[in-house]
């Protein structure tokens, strides 16, 4: 019982008398890496932000006809599979698109929806990645 406290001491007093990077440094040998005190938020995988906010950092602004999701039993299913592209269900589709401007002029009026679509590959019969976006 004697000797387990003791150990405990002595553990205890070697935990709170660390050297610091100067001591180390004073005696020659190199500087210890920084601690790491961030919380586990801090550490927490960063996602992308989500659509909506007004900006379209992953492909260009369109106007779209209609932006249905694929894999939802609707007439895109039959489109993409027509047309043979691989897209993951529920994935959203924009279909009879055609790119706007925000800049101003008559191209900037969208009489539908405005979206922000990733993959603009299919002359604007279907978009693929599509997300509603604010333009106004």
């Amino acid at each position: 019982m004697k000797f387990a406290s003791v150990l405990a001491l002595a553990v205890a007093v070697t935990v709170v008398s660390a050297e610091t990077n100067a001591e180390r440094l004073a005696r020659g040998l190199p500087p210890l890496a920084p601690a790491r005190r961030g919380t586990p938020v801090a550490r927490a995988k960063r996602s992308s932000p989500s659509g909506g906010s007004g900006q379209c950092n992953s492909g260009s602004i369109q106007c779209c006809d209609s932006v249905t999701t694929y894999g939802s039993g609707g007439d895109i299913d039959e489109l993409v599979s027509f047309m043979g592209v691989k897209i993951p269900s529920g994935t959203p589709c924009g279909t009879g698109c055609s790119p706007i401007s925000i800049i101003g002029g008559s191209g900037s009026k969208c009489k539908q929806q405005p979206v922000c679509c990733e993959d603009n590959s299919y002359n604007g019969i279907i978009n693929v990645g599509c997300s509603p976006i604010n333009i106004w």
